[in-house]
């Protein structure tokens, strides 16, 4: 098994974790979570927190879209 970002090996054996058990890489520190116990397979939530914060700043610029043309509307009325 290796770490999704630095892909340092990391020894686990798939009776000792758990699906949804958070683990920290012992090189990157990252948090890592099991997202499958047979095999194990690992998933980064560095990405997943990265993801969200993307999908968060695209709702933010379409809701100052939608201000800036309500605000248009307002003006030619």
């Amino acid at each position: 098994m290796k770490c999704p970002d630095c892909g340092t090996a990391i020894d686990l054996d798939e009776d000792e974790v758990e699906e949804g058990e958070i683990l920290s890489c012992p090189e990157c520190e990252v948090e890592l979570e099991v997202v499958q116990k047979h095999p194990v397979r690992l998933n980064s939530l560095a990405e997943e927190d990265e993801e969200e914060e993307d999908e968060e700043l695209l709702d933010e610029e379409e809701d100052l879209e939608d201000e800036e043309l309500e605000e248009d509307e307002e003006e030619e009325a």
